[in-house]
Formats: C-alpha cells, sequence, structure tokens
C-alpha cells in the first residue's frame, strides 16, 4: 500500500474516526484505524464494537492495499505537521507502516486488518433520507436532557420515533433524565412512516451531532430493530441500539396547567444566570415568585447570601412561588430558538411545560424544586 495525501484532508478525515476510539481498550485492535487505500480514494475505519465509522476521501493511490494503525497516535503526528504539506503513507509486507511528510520520518506498529471487526454490515429494512437541519433541529434540542445514570440505561440516549400530533404523523425525538424531558419533532419524510422506535445511544448522538454541524443536504437514514445507519457525503455513522423499553413519556406531559406566563427569553435566561450566582453549588435552585404582570426571581445561600431580580411579564394568573434547578431551567432557555418563552404551571409541586410562544414542534417539561 502506498498513497500521497495533502495534510489537512487527512487530518479532517482522521479527526472523525478517532473520536470514535475508546482512550482505553482491553482489545488492541479497537485502538487501531482500518486504513484502505484503492480507487483513488482513502477509507478510514474506526469502531468501539458499538459505534462505527467510514469515511473516504480522494487521494493520490499508488499501490492499494489495508493496514491499521493506532488511532491516536496516527491523529497526533497528522495535526502536528505543518500546514500545507504532503503526507506519504506506505506499507510493505508485515512490516511498520511508514509516515513520511517532509523531513520528517515515523513507523507505526501495525496490526493485521483480518482482526477488525466489521459492525457495518446487515439489513437495514427502514430506509429513508431526511434533510440535516431537520435533523440537526431534533438532536440539538433534545440531546441535553439524555440521561447519564447508567442503571437506567434505557434513558442514556434520545427516543426516535413516528407520533402523532393533532391528526397529523411527525417524527418525533424526546430525551428525559426524570428531572426534565426535551421534546422535538419534524414531519415525516417519506419513507420512515413504519419505523419502529428506537432509542439512539448517547455516544452515537455526539458524534452525529459533530458531522452534521459541518454538513448541508440530505442525510440517509437506514433503520433495523437493532442498528441504525447515517450516511452523509462521504461518511457513514452505524450504531448498535439501546435495546430497551422508552418510557410512556406522554403520561408525563401535563395537559391542563392552567397558569400561563410569556417572558422575554433572554431577559428571562439572563436574570437567571444572575441570580443563580448566590445559589449552593449542590441544590443551584432559583425561586419563581409570580404576581400579576410581574416575575420575581431569587436565590440564597448561607455561604453567599441572598439574590433577588424583578421581570416585566405576561402573567394574569393567581400568586405562585416554583422552584427550579436554575442549570436545567438556562438549558432549556437555550433550546428555545424564538424571542419569547412561554411556561405553563399548575402548582408549586407540578411540572411546568415550556415551549417556544407559536411554536408547538417543540416542548419542554422541567420539574420543580422545594425552595
Amino acid at each position: 500500500m502506498k498513497l500521497t495525501i495533502e495534510r489537512a484532508a487527512l487530518l479532517k478525515c482522521l479527526g472523525h474516526v478517532q473520536s470514535v476510539v475508546e482512550r482505553r481498550n482491553t482489545i488492541p485492535i479497537l485502538s487501531n484505524v482500518k486504513i484502505e487505500a484503492g480507487d483513488g480514494r482513502l477509507a478510514l475505519n474506526a469502531t468501539d464494537m458499538d459505534l462505527d465509522i467510514v469515511e473516504s476521501v480522494a487521494c493520490d493511490v499508488d499501490a492499494q492495499g489495508a493496514t491499521t494503525a493506532p488511532a491516536h497516535t496516527l491523529y497526533d503526528i497528522v495535526r502536528k505537521l505543518p500546514d500545507g504539506a504532503q503526507v506519504v503513507l506506505r506499507k510493505d509486507g508485515e512490516g511498520q507502516l511508514e509516515l513520511k511528510s517532509g523531513r520528517s520520518r515515523f513507523g507505526l506498529s501495525c496490526l493485521p486488518t483480518e482482526d477488525f471487526p466489521v459492525l457495518g454490515s446487515g439489513e437495514l429494512p427502514h430506509q429513508f433520507k431526511l434533510p440535516v437541519h431537520d435533523l440537526k433541529a431534533l438532536l440539538e434540542r433534545t440531546r441535553f436532557a439524555i440521561s447519564t445514570e447508567e442503571t437506567r440505561y434505557y434513558l442514556n440516549g434520545i427516543y426516535f420515533h413516528v407520533a402523532e400530533r393533532d391528526g397529523a404523523k411527525v417524527l418525533r425525538a424526546v430525551a428525559t433524565d426524570g428531572h426534565r424531558l426535551a421534546s422535538a419533532e419534524v414531519p415525516v419524510p417519506d419513507g420512515a412512516d413504519g419505523i419502529p422506535g428506537v432509542i439512539l445511544p448517547r455516544k452515537m448522538v455526539a458524534e452525529l451531532g459533530k458531522l452534521i454541524d459541518e454538513s448541508v443536504g440530505e442525510i440517509f437514514v437506514g433503520l433495523s430493530e437493532t442498528k441504525v445507519r447515517f450516511a452523509i457525503e462521504d461518511i457513514v455513522l452505524t450504531s448498535k441500539l439501546i435495546d430497551g423499553t422508552f418510557p410512556d413519556y406522554e403520561r408525563v406531559i401535563p395537559r391542563d396547567n392552567d397558569k400561563t406566563l410569556d417572558v422575554d427569553r433572554k431577559l428571562l435566561a439572563d436574570a437567571v444566570d444572575r441570580v443563580s450566582a448566590i445559589s449552593s453549588e449542590k441544590s443551584r435552585a432559583v425561586k419563581l415568585t409570580l404576581g400579576a404582570g410581574m416575575m420575581k426571581l431569587s436565590a440564597s445561600s448561607p455561604e453567599h447570601g441572598i439574590a433577588e431580580e424583578e421581570l416585566e411579564v405576561d402573567y394574569n394568573g393567581d400568586g405562585l412561588e416554583i422552584g427550579f434547578n436554575s442549570g436545567y431551567l438556562l438549558d432549556i432557555t437555550r433550546q428555545i430558538e424564538g424571542d419569547t418563552a412561554s411556561l405553563a404551571m399548575a402548582d408549586a409541586a407540578s411540572p411546568t411545560v415550556l415551549r417556544e410562544a407559536g411554536d408547538d414542534s417543540a416542548l419542554f417539561v422541567l420539574m420543580p424544586m422545594r425552595v
């Protein structure tokens, strides 16, 4: 195998695939990236046995072939090469992978390609295309609510499924950690109507988020009961799904909260951020005291003192005091894209529904705190 490639192209490709590789591995081959050259292209493949990524990039191929090399080491070397450098990768027989660039030369230990696991195969009966901006909206507006509690593993991802709202089918993403819930939806694309409800794992969501940040156009989605594949441009990301049942989230979304409040989203976020500087690091509690046309935000702690701030709001309900985790409240305000946030409350002990005023494509549920 022998190929020549521009440093920036190789670095971008390696940057995507090496992030899938875990830093600590008990299986040596999983620390490596598979490197395959042929037909004027270089294909890089990395996996952790649950998540698999393949990316290809154009290069000059002098001799076809394949090998594997330590992913993070290779990435670090290429990252430290000068801008504009040409990189030559060469492998003969059973020897090391030789990397040459200018006057620099490196020899990297290789492992046989036959030992590299194959995750990307298998039938995916459900296939459709989705605009990248739609997928980005689904992931970004829900991923912050994914649980990190490993005992409830079925909450360690985003529930991706087709649902119905106001008589119309929608493609919906939902995540919850028990303290807050995020739900976002887009119109169902052609071919997606019959898909099974699946739970996309947290790591896959993170890697997919990086890829679609740099992309436009459409993304191909393939699904089975156990596996999902996303393909965009020259990148294919395949992941096992979380084998579990997502809870009936519809039951925890209040439908009859009668106390409604509209407030400038940015003013609310800024006020919560300032007041929470006083709250204790453990609880991060902020109290909202509501009255006609007014909201008072307050926080206190024995170590730091007290903080208060008032905001003008559109609220005509009965007086109410309700407390929230300020961090959770800020996370939600960041996902509301419009100028006005709308809150629907029942009492100090019941979940509050937050959404953007006039936008039904996303909603957020936040459990209150005792303050």
